[in-house]
Parts: structure tokens; sequence; C-alpha cells
């Protein structure tokens, strides 16, 4: 996946944290790959150890959490910094 469609995600991200669950997830999945469920939870592997980690739970009413938007948010934010570095200028 591209920097300019990670940026767009993001975009999507900022505008409201009231998504779909469903949204939530297949954007996660684009990003980060399948998830390892247990339960109603949806744990992605991250890149990296330590926050911010990625947990997804299903809200009332088929919505995903405020707080979890939140972290994916940071999480795709961090994956952009770490998958594309930007150049030191000298």
């Amino acid at each position: 996946m591209s920097k300019e469609e990670l940026e767009q995600i993001l975009e999507q991200l900022e505008q409201t944290t009231n998504i779909r669950f469903a949204r939530l997830l297949a954007l996660c999945e684009e990003v980060f790959g399948e998830p390892r469920v247990k339960g109603s939870h949806h744990f992605f592997k991250m890149p990296w150890a330590g926050k911010p980690l990625v947990n997804l739970q299903r809200a009332k009413g088929g919505r995903a959490k405020p707080y979890q938007v939140k972290q994916v948010r940071q999480a795709i934010e961090r994956f952009i910094e770490e998958s594309f570095p930007s150049e030191e200028e000298e």
C-alpha cells in the first residue's frame, strides 16, 4: 500500500469517529493484514513492539468504538512514519 493511499485512509478517519465496525475492520485488514480473532476481539499484529495497539471490538449498532478509531489513526500514522521515512535535510 502506498503512502498516498494510507494518507487517504487517515483523512477519512480524521473526519469522524462514527464509522461502521465492518469498514474499520476492512481498513485495518488492508493495512495490517488478517487479525487474530478471540471471541468478539480482533487483534492486529503490529510491526513494532508496544503502543499503539489495534484491538477492535464491535459496539452497539454495528459501529466502531470511538477510542478504537483513534487507536487505528495513531497506528496508521506510526506505520507511515516507519514505512516511509522522510529524508533528512542537510
